[in-house]
């Protein structure tokens, strides 16, 4: 299975320090709930240190991990996409110190530059497209537990 790109160093320069200028460092202890299923996504963070599970409810409503991210890695894609509710729980496996990032302030700066927009709008795609895949084999490999009458 191929890794997925670190979100930063897949953007051009000029581009990721522009989206830095956004950036403010924000840190979660570690067992904190950092957003919930459902929830109003208002933003993204860029892990800078530890690790990140990202988990999703399953047929008898338990949260199942089926990723978890660490250093380099994107947290959060729901806040490009109406109507801007998370896809998934995240929570700290321990101490985590991210770049945290505003959604409205990034989609603002991608729609008034159309040429960072794209960019900025493949890049999550491509991270996007990796996760699903990688959510999608987790499922599977818990299914027989999960799904068993």
């Amino acid at each position: 299975m191929t890794t997925a790109p670190r979100f930063l160093r897949s953007l051009p320069v000029d581009i990721r320090d522009r989206l830095m200028q956004f950036a403010r460092e924000v840190s979660f202890p570690q067992d904190a709930e950092i957003f919930r299923e459902g929830g109003r996504a208002t933003g993204f963070w860029i892990i800078r240190s530890g690790a990140v599970t990202l988990d999703l409810r399953v047929a008898d409503r338990r949260r199942a991990a089926v990723a978890t991210l660490g250093p380099g890695d994107l947290l959060g894609w729901s806040w490009l996409f109406p109507p801007y509710q998370w896809d998934f729980g995240a929570e700290a496996l321990s101490p985590v110190r991210t770049y945290a990032f505003d959604g409205a302030q990034v989609r603002s700066l991608c729609e008034d530059d159309p040429a960072l927009g794209l960019v900025v709008m493949r890049t999550v795609a491509e991270i996007l497209a990796h996760r699903l895949q990688a959510a999608r084999t987790r499922l599977l490999e818990l299914a027989p537990y999960t799904f068993t009458a």
